[in-house]
């Protein structure tokens, strides 16, 4: 793919204020930094070909499209890119340059040639569950990493809400718990979402947590924390990156491929899960928060891909 020509113009340097406009559209803390990163590459690629970057040409942010499609780029992180580049100009009233044809022709092209299929990590379903907790240790970190599995799964937690709640956001009741994510991704605003965790009788994910709070000595602040070698519990909380880092380290020591897995997986899990069990799919996001039902559909479609499949009676 050739890159389309730049037109010639002197380096700008970005004020730190504009550079930082986009954070007013960011919908969190996650999309600020990745914004932040992707637009910094951009104000870097600028300067070494001589374009300016606020307020960019269309040509020019057409050429940074094929240049990252160039060096290995997938689709989705182009489209982040783009939609960095946007999010700044249109924070700091600038004409927007992604709009216009010739970036867009350029990320058709880029589609076309790379293709957009995702690759998705597998889902740590119940019974992957069953086999990752039947080798945790029975140590503090174990107890940790026991609850952090089970909470995760059984609440359907993205990994940023994971790490993000506090004992206070545990609600006890009679059946359960009832689990209060205060912000999330779909609750930008910050009005709540509740989470019914039921005691159950096979998984026990309330009985898992209790134990883990009761060992580590933790009444308030966050939920999950470090635990240092010496088995001290410390006072901060685990970061997003550790939710993924639990997953893979416990289905690889119960004989998974690790790779396969990351800290979606607990999430997808729970939902491949209830819905091969035949699960009612309003009930399911009931415990999801998904807004639309066309959301499940890939994983339903996985779930039951062997369902009164076309080929049972000749295959």
């Amino acid at each position: 793919m050739n890159l389309l020509p730049v037109p010639a113009a002197p380096a700008e340097v970005v004020s730190l204020d504009r550079a930082k406009a986009y954070a007013a559209e960011a919908r969190s803390d996650r999309t600020r930094k990745a914004y932040a990163s992707a637009f910094g590459m951009f104000v870097a690629w600028c300067r070494s070909v001589g374009a300016n970057p606020v307020p960019a040409e269309p040509t020019a942010v057409a050429a940074y499209v094929a240049h990252l499609a160039d060096t290995g780029r997938k689709p989705a992180t182009i489209n982040l890119h783009v939609a960095a580049i946007a999010a700044v100009h249109r924070a700091a009233g600038f004409d927007v340059p992604t709009a216009s044809e010739a970036v867009k022709a350029t990320q058709r092209g880029v589609r076309r040639t790379l293709g957009t299929r995702q690759v998705r990590k597998a889902p740590v379903t119940a019974e992957t569950l069953k086999k990752a907790l039947r080798k945790i240790p029975d140590d503090l970190s174990g107890a940790r990493d026991r609850a952090l599995l089970l909470i995760g799964f059984a609440a359907a937690l993205r990994r940023s809400e994971l790490v993000a709640l506090d004992v206070a956001d545990l609600e006890r009741v009679p059946d359960g718990i009832i689990v209060h994510v205060r912000r999330s991704k779909t609750d930008q605003d910050g009005q709540g979402q509740e989470i019914a965790v039921p005691r159950g009788g096979k998984l026990k994910p309330c009985d898992a947590l209790d134990a883990w709070l009761a060992a580590a000595k933790i009444t308030a602040g966050p939920v999950f924390r470090p635990v240092n070698k010496g088995g001290r519990v410390g006072s901060d909380r685990l970061t997003d990156r550790s939710v993924a880092d639990i997953v893979k380290r416990h289905v690889g020591a119960a004989g998974l491929d690790a790779s396969l897995f990351s800290g979606h997986s607990l999430r997808a899990g729970f939902v491949t899960s209830a819905l091969a069990a035949g699960a009612d799919v309003l009930k399911v996001m009931h415990v999801t928060r998904h807004t639309a039902v066309t959301t499940l559909q890939k994983y339903d479609r996985r779930a039951r891909a062997f369902d009164d499949h076309a080929g049972r009676k000749f295959l």
